[in-house]
């Protein structure tokens, strides 16, 4: 018999009810649902609806069905339709009719979003430990390449010279961003719904306040037809948890692409590479590579339970069966993501040496000599087009501009002096950038201090 069978003459069609279960998705509630409805049971006995000895029976018997869930042992029932209905009735099989008394006042509507809030909020504090530890790998990281210039970039291009740990720092930035958002989001569903009903509230006198301090809420919703039918703190984690699959497959995007031949910054471990089924020499960043492409699964599953939701009237319908899918695969994919990165991080190899070529090639410095120009007097606009005109002749005579004599630069300027080529060296361009957030090896330390308090927090 369903819980709902009541006023129906026709048993379901079984390819509706295959269609129309959930528990094969909502199983892994099982720990919420059963803490919620053991404070349901004692919210029901502080309202009179349940005797001292009915709520201590009812909570025995949860308590038993807890044991089963742990164990492994629990006698899942596909025909019972979620999770809820699967422990309902095995409780009713453990204590007796007294079971049937646990849902009055309740509703599956209400029983479910509070299980998907205490469900987000566990998730929430596990994914932010997680960044929190992504974090500290790209700070150990960056705290060993104080010394190692690279070239910045922008459009793909050589711009100018940065240090590693500087590049390194920016994720961390990103990561810290992301967990903001998530606590953010962790606040915005700590509160109770539980006590609103299948739309209308509850008709018993249930303290939802008490209810809500016993299950660890900080506040009870006020309109029950929301409540009920609100997906907004789902939606919000999916946004989160695409922005963070977006940093880490832009984190993937450049690890990948320093790991080619082409640019030969980076060597990964073969521990968190894969070789060709075909060419024996071949060494693929895998694990990067599937940071990077289950970014799209992330953006997917937000995008999923938007248009799920964009069109439903008030208040409960079951569409809304179809968010947990998205919710529980981005849980799943971020959780392994943060899992695989410190370590992944930790085991790169850089090579400085090529990095540092790098950044003292291509003209990377030819913004400096502007700046030395600047410094001289001229006007910003003037001194660019001016070194655009030097790096226009050193091209065309195939040389840097370390190799240009000072009578070639004043051909362009009677301001230059001797020590214009002090100003454009590797070491004086990256000292020069000292502001706050910039790359000079003094802001770098200053950063990772600041850095290293955000991972703490």
């Amino acid at each position: 018999m369903k819980p709902w069978g009541g006023r129906f003459r026709q048993a379901p069609d079984p390819t509706a009810e295959r269609f129309t279960a959930s528990l094969a998705v909502d199983r892994r509630l099982w720990p919420h649902d059963l803490i919620a409805s053991e404070a349901w049971a004692r919210a029901l006995g502080r309202a009179g609806v349940l005797s001292a000895a009915e709520c201590a029976e009812i909570l025995r018997g949860l308590g038993e069905v807890r044991q089963e869930l742990e164990a492994g042992a629990f006698p899942f029932r596909p025909e019972l339709e979620d999770i809820h209905t699967n422990i309902e009735r095995r409780l009713q099989e453990k204590v007796g009719a007294v079971a049937g008394k646990l849902h009055t006042g309740r509703s599956r509507n209400d029983q479910i979003a509070v299980d998907e809030r205490l469900y987000l909020k566990d998730a929430v504090v596990r994914i932010r430990r997680g960044l929190a530890e992504v974090q500290s790998a790209l700070i150990d990281r960056a705290a060993e390449m104080l010394d190692a210039p690279m070239p910045g970039y922008t459009h793909l291009q050589r711009a100018q010279p940065v240090l590693l740990a500087h590049h390194l720092l920016a994720y961390v930035c990103m990561l810290a961003r992301d967990r903001e958002r998530l606590e953010a989001c962790r606040a915005r569903a700590d509160v109770l719904p539980l006590g609103s009903g299948a739309l209308a509230g509850t008709a018993f006198p249930i303290d939802r306040e008490a209810l809500a301090r016993d299950l660890g809420f900080r506040e009870v919703s006020t309109n029950s037809l929301d409540a009920v039918s609100d997906r907004d703190f789902l939606i919000e984690f999916l946004a989160a948890a695409a922005v963070i699959g977006m940093h880490g497959s832009r984190l993937a995007a450049d690890l990948t692409l320093w790991a080619t031949a082409e640019f030969g910054f980076v060597e990964f471990s073969d521990a968190f590479a894969t070789g060709s089924s075909i060419m024996p020499q071949k060494k693929n960043p895998d694990a990067a590579e599937l940071i990077r492409g289950k970014s799209g699964r992330l953006c997917g599953n937000l995008v999923a339970l938007l248009t799920t939701m964009k069109g439903l009237p008030l208040a409960y319908n079951s569409d809304m069966q179809e968010d947990k899918a998205p919710f529980f695969d981005s849980v799943d994919t971020l959780e392994a993501m943060v899992g695989v990165l410190p370590p992944l991080l930790r085991s790169l190899a850089f090579d400085t040496r090529r990095m540092r070529e790098a950044a003292a090639a291509g003209f990377s410095t030819a913004t400096d000599l502007a700046d030395y120009l600047v410094r001289k007097g001229l006007p910003f606009r003037q001194a660019h087009e001016i070194v655009g005109q030097i790096v226009r002749h050193a091209l065309d005579a195939g040389k840097g501009l370390e190799e240009l004599a000072l009578d070639d630069l004043r051909r362009f300027s009677a301001l230059f002096e001797k020590d214009a080529f002090d100003a454009v060296s590797l070491e004086a361009s990256l000292r020069a950038h000292a502001v706050t957030g910039g790359t000079a090896p003094a802001a770098v330390r200053e950063a990772l201090v600041s850095a290293r308090r955000l991972a703490a927090e």
